[in-house]
């Protein structure tokens, strides 16, 4: 069998792979003045005045003076829209030939997120980049990034708009884009991956499975866990490397892995080595670059100017609304163990915008990050200021205390007798006491989160938990439309969607 590291790299993209010197300002001010000048001539760089910001002493300060923050809404009413319609130069040159369909947590109908060619270029040099780092690994086995790889991801099956762009989710898209040095090793094959039904998909896997020699598998924990699960049980095996012995490198993201640790490695006959990659449908924005790293190096030399704004009352409101000229802060300015917005300009015609993600810098001098969740997916009733990194530690704590598997949760918080409450449902298939594992949740929140302590005793007055089989929350899941790699289950429960969920709850439907 031919071996992955035997493969010719293009040109381009091995150029690339060298690093220039470690100089996060510098570059970031190199990606920053590379990116106006490209977009100069669009709409958008015209009504910004990008040739005005290039002239200027420090370009960067007066991007940000000249070019509002963008959310979604913002940015597709007033520019992407029209690239829909077969617009050229809007916010980027040239026509857009494929968007990303991303819904992701929220409650809303799917965004429109354009995928340029310069910035699927950028995602494969830097999924190259993310490979090799690999083989630094001393616990990695090296056998198994010459078998073949796994991709967990959405239909490469897109649909078609009337201007002549396709549109589907981003794994999709990058599978089917994929370069032709990569066929060799790429499961599930192209039939297999342009289904759309997620059933079907994972059936046709298991049974195929035997067939192939998967040594690396990438994709979000919960259906990468579901998928394994499913092959054991369908060839009446004890784990996984019974099927896949050279299976060694799980490569995750979109999701904290933690909660899912528990049940994934009941699933294995021996260790493997995990890799987090923090790839959004607006590029691919970090990835875990060492072995026993805390964090995801930030990618700082590759297409996308990134700005940090404090996530503090300041900046956002209770509901996670960004005000309209927040502070800004570059990469240099960043301080260790505060809490950021991640503000992207890219290579795609993104400009100033929120993509929606909170994250906390573990590592300055590598500048390494962990995420702890989302602007708008956070509970704050009363002052509590509970984070998804909060609930993510009690969830993976309470599974170790427990010895059970919990792959899916979510809180919902709502007022209670005079003051207010919070409600957890969790879900898992083992035995449990469900209050003591409320208890012991409530208690680990108390100890990591000092304001959350404080409202437990006023005006966070109680805390209830639900256990639930994990088949409800894959239900809820395949009502909404959203049954398949690319859908993550909100953390936090607020709105329409937790109207839909009580109604499912009380029903079994969404009406």
């Amino acid at each position: 069998m031919a071996t992955i590291i035997d493969i010719k790299i293009p040109k381009a993209i091995a150029a690339a792979l060298r690093i220039p010197p470690n100089d996060a300002r510098r570059q970031q001010l190199r990606v920053l003045k590379k990116l106006l000048k490209k977009a100069r001539f669009t709409e958008f760089g015209q009504k910004y005045r990008f040739d005005e910001i290039l002239l200027n002493r420090d370009p960067a300060q007066k991007f940000q003076e000249l070019v509002p923050v963008h959310d979604y809404n913002k940015i597709y009413e007033e520019w992407w829209k029209k690239t829909l319609d077969g617009t050229p130069d809007v916010t980027w040159p040239g026509k857009i030939k494929y968007y990303a369909l991303s819904s992701g947590t929220s409650e809303a109908s799917s965004k429109y997120i354009p995928i340029t060619k310069e910035l699927l270029r950028s995602n494969s040099i830097n999924y190259v980049r993310q490979l090799i780092s690999v083989f630094g690994y001393e616990e990695a086995n090296r056998k198994a990034l010459t078998r073949g790889f796994l991709m967990l991801g959405g239909a490469t099956d897109l649909q078609k708009g009337e201007a002549g762009w396709f549109a589907g989710d981003l794994s999709g898209i990058l599978a089917k884009k994929r370069p032709f040095w990569f066929q060799t090793f790429y499961k599930p094959g192209g039939r297999i991956a342009a289904m759309k039904d997620w059933n079907q998909k994972l059936s046709e896997i298991v049974e195929h499975a035997k067939e192939w020699d998967i040594g690396y598998i990438v994709g979000v924990p919960a259906w990468c866990q579901m998928c394994m699960e499913m092959i054991i049980e369908r060839y009446k095996v004890k784990n996984i490397h019974e099927i896949w012995p050279n299976f060694g490198v799980f490569v995750h993201g979109g999701v904290a892995f933690e909660p899912y640790r528990k049940g994934f490695e009941k699933l294995l006959g021996r260790p493997i080595v995990y890799i987090e990659n923090y790839l959004s449908s607006e590029g691919f924005i970090g990835y875990k670059m060492r072995e026993h790293a805390r964090g995801m190096q930030l990618i700082l030399n590759n297409n996308i100017f990134f700005e940090f704004v404090p996530f503090d009352d300041k900046n956002f409101d209770a509901d996670g609304k960004m005000a309209e000229q927040p502070e800004a802060l570059m990469i240099h300015q960043v301080q260790e163990g505060k809490e950021y917005a991640l503000l992207m300009s890219t290579n795609a015609g993104t400009w100033r915008y929120l993509i929606g993600d909170t994250v906390k810098f573990v590592d300055l001098e590598r500048h390494e990050v962990v995420i702890t969740g989302r602007t708008k997916h956070f509970l704050s009733l009363v002052g509590e200021h509970l984070s998804v990194e909060n609930m993510n530690k009690a969830i993976e704590e309470a599974s170790e205390q427990f010895n059970i598997s919990i792959p899916e949760f979510t809180v919902v918080g709502f007022p209670y007798e005079g003051f207010f409450a919070h409600k957890w449902y969790v879900a898992t298939d083992d035995k449990v006491d469900a209050e003591a594992l409320r208890k012991h949740i409530d208690q680990t929140l108390r100890n990591i989160n000092d304001d959350y302590a404080t409202e437990r005793d006023s005006a966070l007055k109680e805390v209830f938990l639900e256990v639930l089989p994990e088949e409800k929350f894959m239900r809820f899941m395949e009502l909404k439309g959203k049954l398949g790699s690319q859908h993550k289950f909100p953390r936090v429960m607020k709105g329409k969607m937790l109207d839909e969920w009580n109604r499912f709850l009380e029903k079994g439907s969404l009406t």
